[in-house]
Formats: structure tokens, C-alpha cells, sequence
């Protein structure tokens, strides 16, 4: 990765001008005319950064490196981009992979949501976002398990029962509550009720999810797999045993404010019945003690913020405080002809994904709810998703596809060009496309390392505007052989990093449009 590259170089130049070793930030300047990589070492070490851009020259990966503004630039050189269209060739679907996690275990959890109602568009924001992390993770080096945690035993699995029944203590509405009323009659204990309808709503939730192109490897439930297997007594008993409780107003309580919380939190309530809390924390050392992942990452909703603190606090008790990372999702409006359609699962006022993947497809529904960042609100604009334009930034990415294969399949081209004659590719746009290609495995890198997923759509369409141009300023199929051959090798290297790309999103690469 010739980011990682730069960095080595300038880690041991720096080391033998002033013997020092320094932390070194590798960026790409939004302005090219202040290079293709940026590096602040010079402002970190108080340096004088021509100095050490001097020291730096000589490396063939650079054209040149030049101070400027307090930052040392570097410019790489053509030589090298020519080359990494074999490089990319050769390594075909491979090409982006790291070994970041170097096999460890690790356990990403989400969508999470209780089977009391179908999977919502706010539920389903989360649940492509963990796929999609889970990818990323994968081809990162990671062995990855893909979870799902119900509540199959509490309150709500009760709320739901008083639903279907329809009595005066019902919350949920909808179709769904109607027809299992109809399903199950009127008349029964609430409890009982209610375990029966969430067994068929999680088994409607497997294959949504199944719809939205998800495969868990874990469903874990509550009741069935940590209640009822004496998990939530235990890790009670381990508290208690650890001195990190006391008992207050009848209740037993976990000395959270010891571990970072803002205040304690309740473990067991007076009526002797334990809280999500703790169910939580006998969940989670399942997951970091028992079943022995080396990270776990959690992916929950806006409302769960609140829940975040103690949760942690909970895992630093553990001893595991650097194997949990939680990751908000904020919540998603759909918006139609201008207009806001609200969501309200238990008024029955709701858009399901189903619903919504029946309006635009799962292309679009997936692409669409990866453009933000998870820490902000998705305004999901129905009117965008279904126009056929460069306006909508699935069309745009997807048509590059297509129009690569279009012109590989005219050019008689399936595999890699022999005796091909890279160093004819010097046109600006077919340099500026060599450049958007080789950012891919530092695009994987970072969100490996960050979990921001908005990156791979973002670089998906900036891959696409380079190519259109590149189609756009450059004839590929000429007279001259060497230069079409090169041309075409260019063209079929795009080809794998844009279907790779799409491939970590869960989003089709079609050949023709």
C-alpha cells in the first residue's frame, strides 16, 4: 500500500536527520496542485519541512516531494501508477485485501431488534450497516460472526402478548397484531401470548433479513440461551463475589460509577426480577469470555445511547474493556413527494423495510442507507431513488460498470492482456484513474479501523466520475494496438475494483443497463 510506503519512508528519515521518532499522519490534499499525499511531520517536530522533504528525495515511487505551507507533499510518479494496473490484474478479487485482524475472532451484533413487530427501515439502517462492516472486516483479515440478539423473555415479549389479545393493556398495533388476534383468538395469559407470536415474528425477522441480502451466523435469544441457561444468574453471582454490588431499597445494584458511569445502575429490582442490564452483561461475557472474541462490536440504534456507559462499565469490571466497540446509527426518514412519512411501530404507523424494497429494490436500499455516516440522520429521499439518472448515485455507479463491460465485451476482452505496454498510459485522466484505483485498499484499511461505512459508497462514486472521464477523454478502442491494449487493461482494472467495491456494499454489478 504505497500510503503505508510514504509513511516507512518518512518514519526513517526522520529517524536518522534528527534521531527521533515520530507518529507520522498520511492524508490525500483535497487541492492535487499540493500533491497526491500530505504529511504534517514537519509542523509535529517543529522541523524546518524543506529540510526533510530534501532528505526524502530519491524514492522512484515519487515524482517529486516539495514543501509547501508547512507540509511535506509528495507526487507519485507515473512510473508507478503504470504498474499497478498489472498489480491490480493480478491479484483480481484479492486486490484490497488486508490482514489487519490476522484471524482473530471477531463478533459484530446488529439489528437486535426484539421480535414484537416487522423490521423496520430504522431497524434495517443498522442491520446494512453491520453487513457491510462484517465485509469489510472479512476481507481485512478478521474471522467474523454475524449475531443477532433478541429478547425472547421480557416485559415487551408480555406487551405483546396484551396486543394480541387486544385488551385494555395492549401497546402494539398494526395488520400484524390483527392478524395474529385472529390467528391465536382473543382469550389466554398474556405471557404465554406473547411467546408464542414473537417465535413466529422472529421467524418473519430470518427471512427479511434474508431479503435485505443478510446471513447471520448467531441468533441468540435471551430466554433461551441466557436465562434459562443460568448465564444471568451466573454473572450475578460473579459480581456479588467481586465486591462491585450492594443492596439499596431492595433492589441489588452494580457500582458502575466506579468504571466511568455517570451514576449505578440496578441489577436485580426489589420484585427480584433482573434488569436488561444485567442480561446484558451476562450477554456480553458470553461473547468476550466464554465463546472468546477478540473484539466485539456492537451496532445499536439512537435510543440505546443512554446505555452505552454502563455497558462499559460493565466490560472494564470484565477486564475487557479494550474488546468493545459500540457504534450509534441515528434514525432514518423516508421522504415522498416532499413530504415526511412517519414511522411509529407500535401505532402501526410504519414503514417496513419490505415496504420499502418493494418500492425501490435492494440495490438502491442498501447503496442508499450507506452514503451517511452512521452518526447522522438519513433523509431517504424515495423520489431520488427511483429516478434514472446521474442525479442518483446508484445509476451513476452501476452505468460505469455496465459501460466498462460494454467496452470489454466489444474489445472481444474477458481475462488479462498479454505483453502489455503500461507506460503508454499518460493522459491525465487515465493517471487521474490510476489514482482513484489504488486508493481502494486505504479506503479498506480506514474503515476496518473506524467502522465508517459511508466511505465505500462515497469512493464508489468518485471511482465512477474518474472512469466516465477517463471514457469520456480517451478513445479506448484505436488504431494503435499497444495503446489499446493498454487502454483495455486499464479499463478491466476497473472493472475488478469497482465489482469489488460494490461486492463489500451487498450491491449489484450489472453488465448492461
Amino acid at each position: 500500500m504505497l500510503r503505508e510506503e510514504i509513511k516507512k519512508t518518512i518514519e526513517k528519515t526522520v529517524k536518522t536527520l534528527y534521531r527521533e521518532e515520530v507518529e507520522v499522519r498520511i492524508e490525500r490534499p483535497q487541492d492535487p496542485v499540493l500533491g497526491d499525499y500530505s504529511s504534517n511531520v514537519a509542523m509535529v517536530l517543529k522541523k524546518n519541512p524543506q529540510e526533510i522533504a530534501d532528505a526524502l528525495k530519491g524514492p522512484a515511487i515519487f515524482e517529486k516531494i516539495e514543501a509547501k505551507n508547512g507540509f511535506v507533499n509528495f507526487f507519485v510518479s507515473k512510473d508507478y501508477l503504470q504498474k499497478q494496473v498489472g498489480k491490480i490484474l493480478g491479484e483480481g478479487k484479492k486486490f484490497g485485501r488486508l490482514e489487519i485482524g490476522k484471524g482473530q475472532k471477531v463478533n459484530v451484533e446488529f439489528i437486535s431488534a426484539n421480535p414484537t413487530g416487522p423490521l423496520t427501515v430504522g431497524n434495517s439502517r443498522g442491520g446494512i450497516i453491520g453487513d457491510v462492516l462484517s465485509n469489510v472486516l472479512d476481507r481485512a483479515g478478521w474471522k467474523v460472526t454475524r449475531e443477532y440478539y433478541f429478547n425472547d423473555a421480557g416485559g415487551q415479549i408480555d406487551v405483546l402478548g396484551h396486543s394480541v389479545l387486544q385488551d385494555e393493556l395492549a401497546e402494539y398495533k398494526g395488520d400484524y397484531i390483527d392478524e395474529l388476534h385472529n390467528e391465536f383468538g382473543g382469550k389466554g395469559d398474556a405471557r404465554e401470548m406473547g411467546k408464542k407470536a414473537a417465535k413466529i415474528l422472529i421467524e418473519e425477522i430470518k427471512k427479511t433479513t434474508k431479503k435485505i441480502g443478510i446471513k447471520f451466523d448467531v441468533w441468540t435469544a435471551e430466554g433461551r440461551d441466557l436465562r434459562e441457561k443460568g448465564k444471568v444468574k451466573k454473572i450475578i453471582s460473579w459480581i456479588k463475589k467481586e465486591g462491585l454490588s450492594y443492596e439499596e431499597e431492595g433492589a441489588l445494584w452494580f457500582k458502575s460509577t466506579q468504571f466511568g458511569d455517570d451514576k449505578d445502575r440496578v441489577l436485580i429490582k426489589s420484585d427480584g426480577q433482573p434488569t436488561y442490564f444485567a442480561v446484558d452483561c451476562a450477554y456480553h461475557k458470553n461473547k468476550l469470555v466464554e465463546r472468546k472474541f477478540a473484539k466485539a462490536i456492537d451496532i445499536w440504534g439512537a435510543d440505546h445511547h443512554g446505555d452505552i456507559p454502563r455497558i462499559k462499565g460493565f466490560v472494564k469490571a470484565l477486564g475487557q474493556e479494550n474488546k468493545l466497540d459500540i457504534l450509534i446509527h441515528q434514525f432514518v426518514r423516508i421522504v415522498k413527494d416532499g413530504q415526511e412519512v412517519r414511522m411509529s411501530k407500535r401505532a402501526g404507523n410504519y414503514i417496513t423495510i419490505e415496504d420499502l424494497l418493494a418500492e425501490v429494490g435492494l440495490d438502491i436500499a442498501r447503496f442508499f442507507f450507506l452514503t451517511k455516516s452512521p452518526s447522522t440522520h438519513l433523509n431517504f429521499d424515495l423520489g431520488l431513488a427511483k429516478e434514472k439518472s446521474d442525479k442518483n448515485p446508484v445509476y451513476y455507479v452501476q452505468y460505469a460498470h455496465a459501460r466498462i463491460c460494454s467496452i470489454l465485451k466489444k474489445a472481444g476482452v474477458k481475462h488479462k492482456i498479454q505483453n502489455v505496454k503500461y507506460q503508454l498510459l499518460n493522459h491525465a485522466s487515465e493517471l487521474a484513474l490510476l489514482k482513484e484505483l489504488i486508493r481502494f485498499p486505504e479506503v479498506m484499511e480506514d474503515t476496518a479501523k473506524d467502522y465508517q461505512v459511508q466511505r465505500l459508497p462515497q469512493y464508489a462514486a468518485e471511482l465512477a466520475t474518474a472512469f466516465h472521464r477517463f471514457y469520456r477523454d480517451c478513445r479506448v478502442i484505436t488504431d494503435d494496438k499497444e495503446l489499446s491494449r493498454a487502454r483495455l487493461s486499464l479499463v478491466l482494472a476497473s472493472k475488478i475494483v469497482l465489482k469489488n467495491t460494490l461486492d463489500l456494499m451487498g450491491v449489484s454489478a450489472p453488465e448492461k443497463m
